[in-house]
């Protein structure tokens, strides 16, 4: 029997669909001894919860990470493998490795750490809901960020994701850089459609 500890790590994204900013990923080894009630898939949990929670994961984890991948990354690599490669930026930064690595959906990383992917994980593994909740809170204050810089998009409001209010906003001013171009609203805008 071995004596080696388990430690699996969580890992998820954040921001596929929106038209606008990078693609997060967190990864996340939650510490047995401290657990952190309420973990649940970020997109059923209010932002004020996620705040919360997203404190408490940082404080409490054994090891957590953040990593993106930029607009211009995922014109150029499609969002799938941005996604993948944001997940491999998260891993590879971890302070602790872990034996195991399970991720939110079907595709995983590559790794040299054997990994599983869990269609619908955040709601199912603790580990996935935390790093959901990383990856969504750490996005979602770019975007803040993000509305600073580019007002007249009101990123803070919809985060970047294709509502109506900001297809408006897009065909009223255009594309601004941190807009992917390869997603087909922008590429409207911008006449490559």
């Amino acid at each position: 029997m071995s004596n080696e500890r388990v430690l699996i790590c969580g890992v998820d994204e954040a921001g596929r669909g929106p038209l606008a900013g990078a693609v997060y990923a967190a990864a996340v080894i939650l510490d047995p001894q401290h657990p952190i009630p309420g973990l649940a898939d970020s997109k059923t949990l209010s932002e004020k919860k996620r705040d919360m929670l997203a404190i408490e994961i940082k404080q409490h984890a054994l090891a957590w990470t953040i990593a993106s991948c930029s607009a211009e990354e995922i014109d150029e690599i499609n969002i799938l493998q941005a996604s993948l490669l944001a997940m491999k930026r998260a891993i590879d930064q971890l302070t602790i490795m872990p034996t195991q690595v399970l991720v939110d959906g079907l595709h995983c990383p590559g790794i040299a750490i054997p990994a599983q992917g869990i269609v619908k994980g955040d709601s199912k593994v603790q580990e996935i809901a935390a790093a959901s909740i990383l990856a969504k809170t750490a996005r979602d204050h770019e975007m803040v960020e993000m509305h600073a810089r580019y007002p007249q998009y009101d990123f803070a409001k919809h985060k970047g994701y294709p509502t109506a209010h900001h297809l408006r906003l897009l065909a009223e001013h255009g594309a601004c850089e941190i807009h992917r171009r390869s997603y087909a609203p922008v590429k409207k805008v911008l006449g490559l459609v």
